[in-house]
């Protein structure tokens, strides 16, 4: 079941929450909503459950428009962040709610409610009630009382939010392979970065009720189109400079003292916004000879060090004064810095990402 959103905009007040978002989320793909708080994700999402009504735009399943019917009845299975399960109701009951709402005959509800809690894996958890269970399994009710009515589409609202890191791992890998494996489509919404990059096929980011940008995890990641999906995903470093002169493939770039070189093809302006990722650099001493002859380098006094076991996070302060973050990978013992040493590093001008806006 495929989801197309046109032109859709809504306001509450003076506030336009959601401005004129235009989506296509294709037949049995995982589509992520990805941004900060407030940022009209969950306004959106609201809008094609049919919690909210949308003062411009329309929204179509397949070829069916839906914006104008009512939410009961557009096939949609929810998920929300604080669960909304009936606390006096047990696991059973809760996950038959919909089915016994849509007058579902009693014999098929039980093989449905079990297939539903198969699929979540809280078989013999029917007679338990809410304040008997974890988060975990509290969110897997929510899940398999969205997925027992078989619908079209299944919308899920920030739904792991309130568990603890190590469960929100190992629940956002239950949902894809729940999702995989009935090839539902489904909307999420979050605005965890490491979330949306781990289980979506695509993902659009959103700020201030628009679409910043729409692609798959890499291309967000890698590719970012400007400036805020680059801040926003991840960790960079934001760099503001004047062209001094250009030489062959690569412009030199002036920032208060220090030289550093840009991909000439990409600049069309004397001054210059750019930025790196913290692993596009890598120390001096783990590069070759020839390697060298590529790279640019950068040489600071360590201000902070964070060690992670497989990889480190150096935070270098530069001549000009600028704070530098340093991602680096499989360092040997005998190559850490510590702080107030020096560290020199090195980066290709291919990874530099260029910001005009």
């Amino acid at each position: 079941m495929s989801i197309r959103i046109l032109n859709i905009t809504k306001r509450f007040g003076n506030i336009e929450a959601v401005k004129d978002v235009n989506l296509e989320i294709r037949t049995g793909e995982f589509f992520t909503l990805l941004g900060p708080s407030g940022c009209g994700k969950t306004t959106l999402l609201r809008s094609i459950a049919g919690f909210n009504r949308p003062e411009k735009g329309e929204i179509y399943f397949e070829n069916r428009r839906v914006d104008t019917v009512a939410a009961h009845k557009r096939g949609v299975g929810m998920v929300f962040q604080n669960y909304a399960v009936f606390p006096h109701l047990s696991v059973y009951s809760n996950v038959a709610y919909g089915l016994r709402a849509r007058k579902v005959p009693s014999g098929d509800i039980k093989i449905k409610v079990q297939k539903a809690l198969d699929m979540v894996r809280l078989r013999g958890f029917e007679d338990r009630y809410p304040n008997q269970l974890s988060g975990g399994q509290l969110q897997r009710v929510a899940i398999a009382r969205a997925l027992v009515i078989q619908p079209q589409v299944l919308l899920m609202d920030e739904p792991l939010s309130n568990l603890d890191a190590k469960l929100r791992v190992e629940m956002r890998s239950e949902i894809r392979d729940l999702q995989r494996g009935m090839k539902i489509t489904t909307l999420y919404v979050t605005h965890d970065q490491e979330e949306a990059l781990s289980v979506s096929d695509r993902i659009a980011v959103m700020n201030l009720g628009v679409i910043e940008q729409v692609g798959k995890p890499w291309e967000i990641y890698t590719t970012p189109s400007n400036r805020f999906v680059a801040g926003f995903i991840g960790s960079t470093n934001f760099f503001e400079g004047t062209i001094a002169y250009r030489e062959g493939d690569l412009a030199h770039v002036q920032l208060g003292g220090i030289e550093m070189k840009v991909p000439v093809a990409s600049v069309q302006k004397e001054k210059i916004s750019f930025a790196i990722r913290p692993e596009a650099f890598k120390l001096v001493d783990q590069v070759s000879l020839a390697e060298k002859q590529n790279f640019v380098a950068l040489i600071g006094k360590v201000r902070k060090i964070e060690y992670l076991g497989n990889f480190i996070k150096y935070e270098l302060e530069l001549a000009n004064g600028m704070n530098l973050k340093i991602t680096s990978y499989d360092v040997p013992p005998h190559l850490l810095k510590r702080e107030g040493e020096t560290l020199e590093v090195v980066y290709e001008p291919q990874r530099v990402l260029i910001y005009n806006d």
